[in-house]
């Protein structure tokens, strides 16, 4: 099954996004998850990685609002702003952990909802370009979403996203419970997505298939960054193949370290 053998059209249009994040904590009420954290979203396509409970989550629902934050996040030089909508507006979308479809409803009504915020010329527009990325959906645009299976409703939740045309995407843990070969074809359209000129933050647990495909890594644990590198390097690294890979590294580390790694829990 192929979801998309062509270029992305979608979140092309400027130059790529550059995202710069700067002492940025956040939390729940008085318990911080994430403390002072500091680093950049380049153009391409960045992975944080880390343990379940690291703050991965955390770290994107803080982005695209839906937490309260302190410190500095900038996109392209300016303040991103604090509320959803907003965010939106300003080119960034996320693709939840869990998919967060409307089951209910059908494909192509869960796609327009991903360009809620756009005139209804602009968004049939959205649509029938997003149809032609992922053709298969197309074949399922009358298919309630909640009859698909894990790894087609995630691709139309990847689809939903791209309907606001982002200039960067988010995507929370995207291979969550999928199984190995739509992992792979998942992470192949984020790959694709990330070359046609939309910048991508994503966080993962599959950390040997999300290094494979990405340009940037970060280590996260217990809500502080510990390493950070090429992902071709990172993967090497003896934080990630000691700690992730279940595998001793005698290669020399190349990565930055950037605070003494804790052991994973």
């Amino acid at each position: 099954m192929h979801w998309s053998d062509r270029p992305f059209e979608l979140g092309t249009r400027g130059r790529r996004a550059h995202l710069a994040v700067r002492g940025l904590s956040a939390g729940y009420g008085a318990f911080l998850v994430l403390r002072d954290l500091a680093f950049d979203v380049r153009p391409g396509l960045t992975v944080v990685l880390g343990p379940n409970g690291a703050g991965k989550t955390t770290l994107l629902r803080a982005l695209n609002g839906l937490l309260a934050r302190q410190g500095d996040v900038l996109l392209d030089g300016n303040d991103l702003p604090e509320a959803t909508h907003e965010i939106v507006r300003a080119g960034v979308a996320l693709v939840p952990e869990g998919r967060q479809l409307f089951p209910q409803m059908t494909v192509a009504e869960n796609l327009e909802l991903g360009g809620w915020l756009v005139a209804r010329a602009d968004r049939r527009r959205r649509l029938e370009q997003v149809l032609q990325d992922f053709p298969k959906l197309r074949e399922r645009a009358s298919q309630l979403a909640g009859t698909m299976s894990g790894g087609e409703q995630q691709m139309v939740a990847v689809a939903r996203a791209m309907m606001s045309a982002p200039r960067l995407l988010m995507l929370d843990e995207p291979s969550l419970g999928l199984a190995p070969r739509m992992v792979d074809e998942l992470l192949v359209i984020v790959r694709r997505i990330a070359d046609a000129g939309t910048t991508v933050l994503m966080v993962e647990q599959n950390v040997k298939k999300a290094l494979a495909v990405a340009d940037r890594g970060y280590v996260l644990e217990r809500g502080a960054l510990v390493a950070s590198g090429p992902a071709r390097l990172l993967a090497r690294s003896s934080v990630i193949r000691e700690a992730y890979l279940g595998a001793e590294s005698t290669a020399p580390d190349t990565t930055r370290p950037m605070a003494r790694a804790a052991t994973p829990g």
